[in-house]
């Protein structure tokens, strides 16, 4: 039996009331207040809490979750995307630069991780107490979850440490326990190599989610292998961007490589060779289908998510960025706010892009019936992604709209959402603005003219601080898997299939035109990504991967040339809102627009 001092036998013995027992007596006790390792992995139900504890603390730069001090839903408001409508949170959108702190995983944090990783798969080999079954399966996971860590801290720093065991501080020769830092191919190989070492020993089962199955195994080796060929091709146009020794920075040799292994993961999955898995589509409204994708946990779209739970954990992305006028929290809420930029990236049905019309050929204003009419016939992801003006929330309309334009052109609004005045030759006050904005700089009230609508939960109550939501947040999903596929062939010269694998993605949207070899481009891919996957984290470090970053975000605003043919690489640092204008009697609205680097 292990020898444990127990704070309960010391204090016996001071207080001298431990009778006539030896003094061993007081040492070979079972502990109270902990469980011993043999105990924990004796018991799968015991040794599974320790993994449940590993996968609740991944990394990911974006997430539902959070704290009062750091909400989660400021790591979507970045990157000219979103607007945030809070007081203090500014800075956002008013910086011009990123400091690695800004999506960092510090070096403390991350190592303690990897250790208490290595621990488990080290723990769980050396059990005698768990089946063959359990114990397989666990490995796997710890591997899975080791794998994605490295995955994630290669993302943010090239090449790092990689340790693949628990470490023990020596007594004289510390050289034992110190790692150089990796090469960054090392790094994206060994995350390749490991999804391909465990996926057999992970379950074979789409209706495993928020635990590590053979799909999310390959999903991770798809992704991975993506962004490794990707740096090594566009990495020779940043030259800069590397270290002599490999730590940052992949030969440009091995792009071929690399997306031949992507393309192959991501043909597994499309094969069914790691379960079912498919677009969602049950039928209706294509935009409301998009925003259910997002709350449907048994979604046959969804790989791997990160869960909430009743009871347990919930997140409050919901009570943060709900629509103020439908708060469940009494107008606590419209922190996030879809910039016009991305709106505007929303293609029309027919292939081609434009911005809003606000003007006709002759430079007059457009005037339509309804104040969401401006945004018909594009892309159902638009909507999906995007409560617009006069679109729906539990049944309610979102009620934004900046004021009624008079007929000497002046427009007649408030500084107050929802006041009322007396329109001209009139005395009976009316609202003169929308409850939700927009507002400019009123906080809590849409910013931009949009309130998010991806990820935001309808039930009753989960909007409320004291419930919370239980909506997932997906990591790995069968769209993404396609428009990978979709790269990585164009990338290895196939356009056709590119072509093919994206307009999988496009129809589910309801661009019912298909696109050919020919309408391939290297913009198009960075486009289709860009609006199938906002909101999920991919924008940074797809930009990134594509050295583009500081090309997009250099400060210069995008054009309606850039919007219209250089989708790519347009400029997208400066962002733009929408304001909508109603006017009385016509019951129509016509938008202009304010655009500013600031709010």
């Amino acid at each position: 039996m292990k020898k444990l001092l127990s704070i309960t036998a010391i204090a016996a013995v001071v207080l001298g009331i431990s009778g006539c027992k030896k003094d061993s007596d007081f040492l070979n006790v079972n502990p109270t207040t902990f469980l011993t390792t043999d105990q924990v992995f004796s018991d799968p139900n015991l040794a599974l809490t320790v993994l449940a504890d590993l996968y609740n603390r991944q990394e990911d730069i974006t997430s539902l979750d959070g704290t009062s001090a750091d909400p989660g839903w400021r790591t979507f408001a970045d990157f000219s995307e979103s607007f945030p409508s809070e007081n203090g949170s500014s800075y956002l959108v008013q910086r011009t630069g990123w400091a690695y702190n800004q999506w960092a995983i510090d070096w403390p944090t991350a190592y303690t991780y990897i250790r208490e990783v290595n621990l488990f798969l080290e723990r769980d080999s050396a059990s005698t107490g768990l089946a063959d079954a359990d114990k397989k399966r666990f490995y796997a996971e710890g591997r899975f979850l080791r794998a994605m860590y490295y995955f994630e801290l290669c993302k943010r720093y090239g090449g790092v440490p990689l340790i693949l065991h628990s470490l023990t501080l020596p007594s004289k020769d510390v050289s034992t326990i110190q790692f150089p830092r990796a090469k960054e191919s090392d790094i994206y190989d060994f995350v390749i190599s490991e999804a391909e070492a465990i996926k057999a020993d992970l379950p074979a089962d789409p209706a495993t989610k928020s635990r590590a199955s053979r799909a999310a195994a390959v999903a991770m080796e798809c992704r991975a292998a993506l962004y490794a060929g990707s740096i090594a091709k566009y990495g020779a146009s940043t030259p800069a961007v590397s270290l002599p020794g490999g730590e940052v920075g992949i030969s440009a040799s091995k792009a071929t490589d690399y997306y031949t292994k992507s393309l192959n993961a991501a043909k597994e999955i499309i094969a069914g060779t790691d379960g079912t898995y498919g677009l969602y589509n049950n039928g209706g409204n294509l935009s409301d289908n998009y925003a259910n994708l997002f709350l449907d946990k048994a979604s046959i779209e969804t790989i791997y998510f990160e869960d909430f739970k009743t009871g347990g954990k919930v997140h409050g992305f919901t009570t943060n960025d709900q629509p103020y006028s439908l708060s469940d929290e009494g107008g606590d809420a419209g922190r996030l706010d879809p910039s016009l930029n991305l709106v505007e990236q929303y293609e029309m049905l027919d292939n081609t892009y434009a911005p809003l019309a606000t003007v006709d050929g002759t430079n007059k204003p457009i005037y339509y019936n309804g104040i969401g009419d401006i945004f018909a016939g594009r892309d159902a992801r638009l909507a999906g992604t995007v409560l617009l003006p006069d679109g729906l929330y539990k049944g309610k309309k979102v009620d934004i709209w900046a004021g009624y334009v008079l007929a000497d052109g002046s427009i007649l609004t408030s500084d107050e959402a929802g006041h009322t005045k007396a329109l001209p030759g009139t005395s009976t006050p009316v609202q003169v603005v929308g409850i939700d904005g927009p507002i400019n700089g009123l906080e809590l009230r849409t910013q931009s003219g949009f309130y998010i609508r991806k990820y935001i939960d309808p039930t009753v109550g989960s909007g409320r601080r004291g419930q919370g939501s239980t909506v997932a947040f997906i990591r790995y999903r069968y769209a993404e898997v396609l428009l990978n596929a979709a790269e990585a062939s164009f990338e290895l010269g196939h356009p056709d299939d590119a072509a093919t694998y994206m307009n999988k993605v496009r129809a589910r949207a309801g661009l019912t035109t298909p696109l050919v070899a020919g309408d391939i481009t290297f913009d198009r891919i960075v486009h289709e990504r860009r609006i199938e996957l906002a909101f999920e984290g991919h924008i940074l470090f797809d930009m990134k991967r594509w050295r583009l970053a500081h090309k997009v975000w250099d400060g210069t605003p995008t054009s309606v040339t850039d919007l219209k043919t250089n989708l790519g690489c347009s400029r997208d640092a400066q962002h733009a809102a929408l304001r909508t204008l109603a006017l009385q009697g016509l019951q129509s609205c016509r938008p202009h627009y304010q655009r500013q680097v600031d709010i």
